[in-house]
């Protein structure tokens, strides 16, 4: 795979100007303010391919309710809420997104599903979680979250940290596909454009070996893909892991 540096410089190239914005501190505000508004429109029909995916999924969230009787649950990058439809009433909720321009949107799907009890909307990354208490969720949620962190890893250690013993890891992310495979040569051709329109979004994240390396008593992972194959965004994993 020669040909990936190559191609890489010229499209650093042709991404020149938004890196002197960026320099400058322009290009990450005005992406934050935009950002939103793409996942408005987006998410819904992203969740479209999903929906199914999804339903078996969140489908034993239940099961990991804790002593108290009610789910109590932590979204980590929420974004506009895509999620809320598929989790069971009465649950428990706290958002956390290190976006502060996504709350009009996430209001609006809370308004729309009041089957869920709001217990509080927090502006963090998914790395630093610490107005969350130790053991203090039953589920840990997030979606196309670990793609754009600075440290999975980090973000897997506060996934630890704020679970209960006995709680749940539940992820549904797009990764990295087979090396040998051209589907994965496009995605490192195309990682540094995509990073730059798409929040940091990496297209080839191996999110797989990283939750394998993490003190999870149980890991419950599968591959799909939601796309045609040869899609950069195709390859994904979902499932849950359990403290």
């Amino acid at each position: 795979m020669l040909l990936v540096p190559l191609l890489q410089r010229c499209i650093h190239l042709l991404l020149l100007p938004i890196h002197i914005l960026a320099c400058l501190g322009l290009w990450g505000s005005f992406c934050k303010r935009v950002f939103p508004y793409v996942m408005a429109k987006v998410a819904p029909v992203y969740n479209h391919k999903v929906y199914k995916q999804k339903q078996e999924l969140f489908s034993t969230l239940r099961k990991f309710t804790g002593p108290s009787g009610q789910l109590t649950l932590l979204e980590i990058g929420t974004g506009t809420g895509t999620n809320f439809q598929f989790y069971p009433p009465g649950c428990r909720l706290t958002c956390s997104d290190p976006n502060p321009h996504f709350r009009k949107f996430l209001l609006k799907s809370l308004s729309e599903n009041q089957h869920l009890k709001l217990e509080g909307l927090v502006v963090a990354s998914g790395e630093d979680l610490q107005e969350i208490p130790d053991g203090a969720v039953d589920v840990v949620v997030g979606t196309l979250v670990l793609c754009s962190v600075g440290s999975v890893r980090r973000v897997l250690r506060e996934v630890l940290r704020v679970l209960r013993r006995g709680g749940a890891f539940y992820f549904l992310e797009h990764v990295a596909a087979d090396h040998s495979s051209w589907t994965y040569f496009w995605q490192k051709v195309c990682d540094p454009v995509w990073k730059c329109f798409g929040d940091g979004c990496s297209l080839s994240r191996e999110t797989q070996m990283e939750l394998e390396k993490m003190n999870f008593s149980e890991l419950n992972l599968r591959h799909f893909h939601v796309t045609p194959y040869w899609i950069p965004t195709s390859p994904h994993i979902i499932g849950y892991a359990v403290k």
